[in-house]
């Protein structure tokens, strides 16, 4: 390697932990390179608030290219010593997404003949996941493993060493899990593994070790550095409470009112065929030396294009888009006191300084960052390096990425995040869309930024007047964008047998004829977390809702008690509107109409509906129950399975009720999505709901908003079903979503008691059913859409600004109540006996019910927005006392 990439930066005076260490007093205990390694920052994440941000690493602070490699590299080559040539060749090496994909590949590069994977959180359509773990302390936490050669990971059988790669060892937890997890299916004698630094306590260090006894393999572990993170008594909740003074303080970096597109120079990197983008899908000894070999072609016209969009800077030294460009960069924390950069070089006002030959002048070289992409980290990384070499003393090449994981940035040199860009997701995550950050690359006298993206993420939301080029134009004098073709692995043939949907009395307490759940049973899977951490994790952008499960409400006798009631007082009113829903359905659909209901809360509807078909007609109907998630639409496997069972324009898919008419627009958008992607044509995505006060569907059997009791309680009126469960790690592209089956829960389950107290109503209500159908086929039943309207208007009237948090209806409120953290109740004035249990329900959660007028629903509920427990207080009651949350059209402010 040359001399440049044997450089290394270290921070002399003012340390970037300083500013966390003094208010906290959080420390770091090892040795004096620690310090130089590391700084801190703070964030909001409910299980660790200080984050060790990595002066080498590469992601959170620019640095230059061969020194990021560089630290890679030189683990690798311990690695290979530690292991001996021969061995070396048969290991396999695994990085962690996002932060270590390329620190594993540098040290998949220091071994020299390793293949290289890492996990992703990037689902690929295509590709099955051939293993994954949990990271629990992280903001996101799933991991995928998606080798294209199934056979990867399973290396040279049980002699092969797999090295396991991350940028800092804390717990040890993460390393745990993924060893659990892939020794259980290619066991190994040997695993090694690498960390920048190893900052675990003692009580982990002896975790570990026991592990190794228990699994019968070695482990050794290589690291550059060794301490641990002192941490004091409430650590966690003073660093939430600091986290939200300075940000109430420092509002977060935003576009300009009036945002302008950047003006963006593509560069055609020519990247060499065959070779991925990195180590998603595997990464072999042979793409790298082809990747090698076309390094310093892409260098030069990445060369090309900086010097043909330089501007004409004369004897300003550097004066640019910033007007400050010889301020300090961020993380470099003093002038004249920053890293050193190498001997011999002259330093003036902080920069170097080269001789211009043509003009007789000093000028300062240019500053170029060379920014990669969340997980695309390798790709940029060998970009920056090849370009340093390139330019040499012409320019200072920075490398650093861009990343979801939110930090709080505070411009302090004892600080390690100064700056924060904050701009919307632009590669179409599986977990919807969301803000992601690249930090300190504002006011960093960056010269040129060229952005380097895969294939998949180059879409419009990435030059969109708010997104990342634009929010970089804002900071640089010219910015190039390069784009690496995304790797596509082999396609993976359809399983020939698609799975057979599920039955009671093994899956759900229904009679099998009753239902088939399409669904993959997860009951043995401990998938349930506290309501409090659910709406932390689901409001911060760190999890989607459809990845873990609530606790499940077990009602008290009272409630109990007012469920009882409440069934007998309003069974003739749902069989009416059962009857009505169903003759519709049969008069527009019919006359064999295949009922697919929406689990879960659809599902005891289907059952009715397909009860009266029976009663009234002597019709057998099919039905199934399918999950569509919000966000991530329909089971796209479970109406494969439709259609090559039915006939898709025979399929009726039937809910409980409307709210504002989210999941009616979700199904309409997935239908599309599936049929666009190639999936069979001729499903209808209209819903048949048993109530639609809030217009949004034209067939129904009301548009009355009135209790349904199935919406007071969860699986114990579900035939003992989970809500539907979508997780990477759980789900693979082939499979059903999932669901728990809870048969603890016998005891309580009141499902075939509400299916058979309805029933018994049909005949009461037949003439009825009649004249209601009568008079809704010859009317007018187009959507109004009044309640998403109502929706819009309540959420900008309490200063919330998110319809997701306004949940209209009492059946949605009802789910507030039982499985989120409410804020308060709407409800209209002189709603009466329907709210009973709403009540009730908010009485023992301590959540104020406030009573208006001009509601079209009989009741709306508010989520508690922006919510942390530290606003709410651990039991997720209401707001504490003395948080000032505002009302009217007041902003919602946190504790």
């Amino acid at each position: 390697m040359s001399e440049r990439a044997t450089r290394e930066e270290t921070v002399n005076v003012v340390w970037s932990g300083n500013w966390v260490a003094e208010r906290l007093g959080v420390a770091l205990e090892g040795g004096d390179e620690l310090g130089d390694l590391l700084g801190l920052a703070l964030r909001r994440n409910p299980k660790r608030a200080h984050l060790l941000v990595s002066n080498v690493l590469g992601k959170h602070v620019p640095q230059l290219p061969s020194v990021v490699h560089g630290a890679g590299y030189e683990l690798g080559e311990r690695v290979r010593a530690l292991l001996g040539p021969q061995a070396a060749r048969r290991a396999v090496v695994l990085g962690y997404a996002e932060t270590a994909t390329g620190l594993g590949h540098a040290v998949a590069d220091g071994l020299r003949d390793a293949p290289y994977l890492h996990s992703t959180r990037r689902p690929v359509a295509g590709v099955a996941p051939a293993g994954g773990f949990e990271e629990s302390h992280s903001h996101a936490t799933s991991h995928l493993l998606l080798p294209e050669d199934r056979d990867l990971l399973a290396g040279g059988g049980p002699a092969s060493t797999l090295v396991l790669v991350d940028d800092e060892f804390s717990t040890g937890n993460t390393v745990l899990n993924t060893v659990r997890a892939l020794h259980a299916l290619h066991p190994r004698e040997r695993y090694v593994i690498v960390a920048l630094v190893d900052m675990r306590s003692p009580a982990d260090r002896d975790r570990l070790t026991a592990f190794a006894a228990e699994i019968g393999a070695r482990v050794d572990l290589v690291t550059r550095a060794a301490g641990t993170v002192a941490l004091p008594d409430g650590v966690l909740e003073r660093g939430q409470a600091l986290v939200a003074e300075q940000e109430a303080r420092v509002p977060a970096s935003a576009p300009p009112s009036v945002p302008v597109p950047a003006h963006v120079t593509r560069v055609a990197l020519d990247w060499p065929a065959g070779v991925p983008d990195g180590g998603r899908h595997g990464f072999t000894p042979d793409h790298r030396a082809a990747l090698e070999a076309a390094l310093q072609a892409m260098a030069e016209r990445i060369a090309t294009a900086l010097d043909a969009g330089a501007p004409d800077r004369g004897d300003d030294h550097g004066q640019g888009a910033d007007g400050d460009r010889d301020r300090i960069p961020a993380g470099e924390h003093d002038r004249d006191r920053s890293p050193a950069r190498g001997q011999g070089q002259n330093r003036v006002g902080g920069r170097d300084r080269v001789r211009d030959q043509d003009q007789g002048r000093v000028r300062a070289p240019r500053r170029v960052l060379v920014l990669g992409f969340e997980e695309l980290m390798y790709a940029p990384l060998r970009l920056g390096t090849a370009l340093e070499e390139l330019l040499g003393a012409r320019a200072e090449v920075r490398y650093s990425t861009t990343t979801r994981s939110p930090v709080l940035a505070v411009d302090d040199p004892g600080y390690a995040i100064r700056t924060r860009l904050v701009f919307p997701a632009h590669d179409d995550p599986a977990d919807g869309p969301g803000d992601r950050y690249a930090y300190n690359v504002a006011g960093a006298g960056f010269d040129a930024v060229v952005a380097v993206v895969d294939s998949t993420a180059d879409t419009p939301a990435l030059h969109a007047p708010d997104g990342l080029l634009a929010r970089l134009a804002e900071h640089t004098g010219q910015v190039l964008l390069a784009v690496v073709p995304s790797y596509t692995p082999t396609p993976v043939q359809e399983p020939a047998v698609l799975p057979e949907p599920l039955r009671g009395p093994d899956f759900s307490s229904y009679a099998p004829d009753e239902v088939g759940w399409l669904l993959q049973d997860l009951s043995d899977t401990e998938l349930e977390a506290p309501t409090e951490e659910r709406e932390e994790a689901i409001q911060s952008g760190g999890a989607h809702y459809a990845e873990s499960l609530p606790v499940e409400y077990q009602p008290s006798p009272a409630y109990q008690a007012l469920f009882t009631a409440a069934l007998e007082t309003s069974a003739a009113r749902i069989a009416r509107a059962v009857g009505t829903v169903t003759e519709t359905v049969l008069a527009e659909r019919g006359p064999r109409p295949v009922l697919v209901s929406l689990a879960r809360a659809g599902t005891p509807v289907g059952v009715l509906m397909r009860r009266w078909a029976r009663h009234r007609h002597g019709l057998d109907l099919p039905h199934y129950a399918i999950s569509i998630v919000r966000g991530r639409g329909i089971d796209a496997t479970a109406l494969r399975w439709l259609a090559a069972h039915h006939d898709p324009a025979d399929v009726v898919f039937v809910d409980g009720w409307t709210g504002k008419g989210a999941i009616t627009r979700e199904l309409a958008a997935a239908i599309e999505a599936f049929e666009a992607s190639g999936g069979p044509a001729g499903f209808d995505p209209e819903i048949a709901v048993l109530a639609d006060p809030g217009g949004c569907v034209r067939t129904y059997g009301t548009r009355e908003d009135f209790l349904i009791p199935s919406a007071c309680l969860n699986s114990t009126v579900s035939g003992l079903i989970s809500r539907t469960v979508l997780r990477a790690d759980l789900v693979g592209p082939d499979d059903f979503h999932g669901g728990k089956f809870y048969r603890e829960l016998a005891a309580s389950d009141v499902s075939n008691h509400f299916l058979d107290t309805v029933a018994a109503r049909f005949d009461d209500v037949a003439a009825e059913v009649d004249d209601a159908t009568k008079e809704l086929l010859a009317a007018d039943r187009a959507p109004t859409w009044e309640g998403w309207a109502a929706v819009e208007r309540i959420s900008e009237e309490y200063g919330i600004h998110d319809v997701n948090l306004v949940k209209p209806g009492v059946g949605e409120t009802t789910r507030v109540l039982l499985r989120r953290v409410p804020w308060k109740i709407l409800a209209r004035r002189g709603a009466g006996p329907d709210l009973e249990h709403i009540r009730l329900l908010a009485e023992q959660r301590g959540v104020p019910v406030e009573e208006v007028d001009d509601l079209p629903y009989s009741c709306v509920g508010l989520i508690h927005p922006r919510f942390t427990r530290g606003a709410t207080g651990a039991d997720g009651k209401a707001v504490a006392a003395g948080s000032p949350v505002a009302d009217g059209g007041e902003a919602v402010r946190e504790a």
